[in-house]
């Protein structure tokens, strides 16, 4: 286990190299970040208008996706400098970006910024009246091509959403799959690492409460009508 400003992670890892760790186990990380919590009470805010929170989702995300993507495994590669040849590294792996629709539109510019390359493709799922996920939507390739995928979702509120689709992917091939989200329920954690134990996931709030009609309390309302001002 290790202790950071990023919150316990319940993790072993194998260092292969300076650049390289294995997971070996399921990963658990919740923020610390006093930026990460800052920002994130500004998204609670109900006066935050649809503009403003859009941007806060972008820089909370942002910063999940610096803690989420340390242990990217790397290569050596030859960079030619104005004075010399200098050896630096990239990604060694190919990496997917799956946002699931609507909300996890907005977590998707932050990952393209720092792993350009990466493919997105994208998983639309919606909650029926009972809280069960309907897929209604899905544009993953017929053949897996990634080593490793990052499912994006503002909220984790009963987990059952999420976890539908990671089934999908991992149905799809994908072996290796890394949950973000901005802020969870503790009972949303605790079933969808239940089911996917294997998934490493990186939160920046976790709340205590959820409530009969699926909503996280106090959380930040619905992350999708708040973004898109369909908020009636």
């Amino acid at each position: 286990s290790t202790q950071s400003t990023w919150g316990t992670c319940v993790r072993l890892f194998i260092r292969v190299s300076p650049f390289v760790s294995v997971c070996c186990t399921m990963s658990l990380s919740a923020s610390k970040h006093p930026i990460v919590h800052m920002k994130i009470a500004q998204l609670r805010d109900v006066k935050t208008d649809p503009k403003r929170f859009r941007e806060l989702l972008k820089e909370v995300t942002t910063l999940l996706a610096y803690e989420a993507t340390t242990d990217l495994p790397m290569k050596e590669v030859q960079v030619q400098t104005p004075l010399a040849m200098a050896v630096g590294h990239d990604v060694a792996i190919r990496v997917g970006i799956i946002p699931i629709l609507r909300a996890g539109l907005g977590m998707v510019d932050p990952f393209l910024d720092l792993l350009p390359y990466s493919e997105t493709w994208h998983i639309g799922m919606y909650r029926s009246e009972s809280l069960l996920p309907i897929e209604y939507y899905n544009k993953l390739p017929a053949e897996c091509n990634v080593d490793l995928a990052f499912v994006l979702d503002p909220m984790i509120a009963t987990g059952n959403t999420v976890s539908a689709t990671i089934n999908t992917v991992k149905h799809w091939g994908c072996k290796n799959i890394k949950l973000v989200s901005v802020l969870a329920s503790k009972a949303g954690l605790q079933s969808v690492m239940q089911q996917h134990p294997d998934v490493a996931i990186h939160v920046g709030v976790v709340d205590d409460q959820l409530e009969a009609r699926g909503y996280i309390v106090p959380g930040l309302g619905d992350a999708g009508d708040r973004q898109f001002s369909t908020t009636h």
